[in-house]
């Protein structure tokens, strides 16, 4: 039975200051960001400039900073938030929605589209193929701090994994099924799914590397980000069955999680975009 190692996740420490390993891994995917930009503005896929890369990745970020956190505080955690309000700003403890910080960029793009005159599509487009590793980091960032652990698994599953983080959840689950108590019992916990690894693979380095080749190449307008949307949502819809479901504004339930809830639009979305943007060019 594999444990969760317990990474510190603090990564640095000097003195009073301390740089934990989820900021870093933000850190991370603001590199790649401008990275990949940088490779895209020279195969010329893009109105972009580089200096332009620069403000487009301020905008970027406080979209994801803002709406992820706000996602996080209204969505999945508003009655814990609310209660303990200056929490809403520790960050570095983690508990970003993705939903919420995807909204946060949208706003975002929208604003940078209309400062310098471009359509918003076009803008989207450009930094579709760009999202889904800074996606990958975030989820490491999850997996060393502990967090967002899977559902429980069957023990002969090989990478099943304890999580100490989950002992009460644990407990509380065991105590609706002898089953789960003698599991409990044996191991000390309950294996669990590391969903976070799950997570890891298919929104971030499958979706990468499907949006990455279907932009390589000439698209109507908009397909890009339609492809994107649609392959999130699936991607995330799949690993709601792995991850334990978070409660959110809607109540815990056993047929659809609140990601679940959140990531069918992305889908419907998504499709009907990618139909309607390849019938206008046709047309």
């Amino acid at each position: 039975m594999l444990i969760h190692p317990q990474f510190n996740p603090v990564a640095i420490q000097l003195g009073p200051l301390a740089i934990h390993w989820y900021g870093l891994m933000y850190l991370l995917g603001f590199i790649s960001f401008l990275l990949l930009g940088r490779y895209r503005i020279k195969q010329g896929h893009s109105f972009i400039t580089t200096p332009m890369l620069d403000d487009l990745l301020m905008y970027g970020a406080l979209g994801v900073v803002l709406g992820g956190r706000l996602g996080e505080v209204l969505f999945y955690k508003p009655g814990y938030y609310f209660s303990q309000p200056l929490e809403i700003l520790m960050i570095w403890k983690g508990g970003m929605s993705f939903h919420g910080g995807f909204l946060g960029v949208l706003v975002a793009m929208g604003l940078f589209a209309r400062k310098h005159g471009r359509s918003f599509w076009e803008v989207t487009d450009f930094i579709a193929p760009l999202v889904p590793l800074g996606l990958a980091a975030g989820r490491i960032g999850n997996y060393i701090n502990g967090e967002l652990w899977g559902r429980v698994a069957d023990p002969k599953l090989p990478w099943a994994m304890l999580f100490p983080q989950a002992q009460m959840e644990d407990l509380q689950q065991a105590q609706s099924s002898s089953d789960l108590m003698i599991t409990l019992l044996q191991y000390g916990g309950l294996p669990r799914h590391p969903s976070q690894l799950y997570e890891f693979a298919l929104e971030g380095i499958a979706l990468f590397i499907i949006v990455w080749l279907f932009s390589s190449r000439q698209r109507p307008r908009g397909q890009v980000s339609a492809v994107f949307l649609m392959g999130y949502g699936l991607a995330r819809f799949c690993c709601e069955f792995f991850r334990m479901p978070d409660a959110g504004i809607f109540g815990q339930s056993d047929i659809i999680s609140m990601g679940q809830w959140l990531s069918l639009p992305m889908i419907l979305i998504g499709a009907t975009l990618f139909r309607w943007f390849g019938k206008r060019q046709s047309t």
